[in-house]
């Protein structure tokens, strides 16, 4: 696949942050679109920033990811109309912020199920028409938190490490059957995206506080930057796309420190958490506060 030009794309959770970046930056490249998200809203919003584009070739469905039957009918239908798929980008995920021992068996399931059951029904669904194309490409999200494990974020990390380990085992079954079918696993750092404002948070912790922080202190990456750099990754098939100073400096430190990584995290998230608890304190009578 040297080009997207006239290739049908498939994008979930296009209705913001990367996946919206993704959506503008495919159809610049003349690609043919199916674009979904839960959010109505967000999907809308894209899609009038797409069609701004004459001679766009669009189609825009809210989907659950987490729902196994409703991803198997958009699979077909969508292969229907347009009469084929040639990439399948599964980028819908959500976040979430607490100690294990603070948080409910719902909450951990509820990001199990979209970050990493809803990659594998949008692969598995697609999969047989990215091979019928004979020219597929499978990009499946997966995280910084995918090749590290952090504090705060065990559900996080489960999902995004497996999402890496499903990716690359699937990888290598495409090349053992002779599929000519790439799977690309991205692994962005902490990204400019309304991922922390729409994060689930656990017990007493202040959801706005930490996205404060988030976007204060730690996202530092445009959601375009992403997109050119998953594109990139499309068309010169790479297998793992790493994206921001973020992640590639945590790459390397857990490559050269091993296990040792975890106690400097540990001691950082730490000082983290004492900043983030500071900055939240309320304003002594006579303060200024803005």
């Amino acid at each position: 696949m040297r080009t997207l030009s006239d290739k049908v794309v498939v994008i979930t959770g296009a209705g913001s942050g990367i996946g919206r970046a993704l959506a503008v930056r495919v159809a610049n490249e003349g690609a043919r679109l199916a674009l979904s998200d839960i959010s109505a809203t967000g999907l809308a919003e894209t899609a009038a920033m797409i069609r701004q584009r004459r001679g766009v070739e669009l189609r825009t469905d809210q989907l659950d990811v987490r729902d196994r039957q409703a991803m198997a009918a958009y699979a077909a239908s969508v292969a229907a109309e347009f009469g084929t798929v040639n990439v399948v980008i599964n980028n819908a995920g959500v976040g979430f912020y607490g100690f294990l021992d603070e948080m409910t068996y719902e909450q951990f399931e509820w990001v199990m199920d979209i970050d990493f059951w809803g990659v594998v029904y949008g692969t598995k669904e697609f999969l047989p028409y990215l091979i019928a194309s004979g020219d597929g490409h499978i990009v499946n999200l997966s995280s910084m938190d995918g090749l590290v494990g952090m504090a705060g974020q065990t559900q996080y990390c489960a999902a995004k490490f497996a999402v890496r380990g499903f990716s690359e085992a699937l990888r290598q079954e495409m090349m053992i059957s002779g599929h000519r079918v790439e799977v690309t696993t991205v692994h962005p750092g902490s990204i400019q995206t309304p991922i922390a404002r729409n994060a689930g948070i656990a017990g007493n912790r202040d959801r706005d506080h930490h996205a404060e922080f988030f976007e204060k202190y730690m996202a530092m990456t445009s959601a375009e930057h992403v997109a050119d750099r998953i594109i990139n990754g499309i068309l010169k098939k790479k297998p793992r796309v790493v994206v921001g100073l973020d992640a590639k400096a945590l790459d390397v430190l857990s490559r050269i420190a091993g296990a040792g990584y975890q106690r400097a995290f540990a001691a950082i998230t730490k000082l983290g958490n004492k900043k983030l608890a500071k900055s939240s304190t309320p304003p002594r009578a006579g303060d200024s506060h803005r």
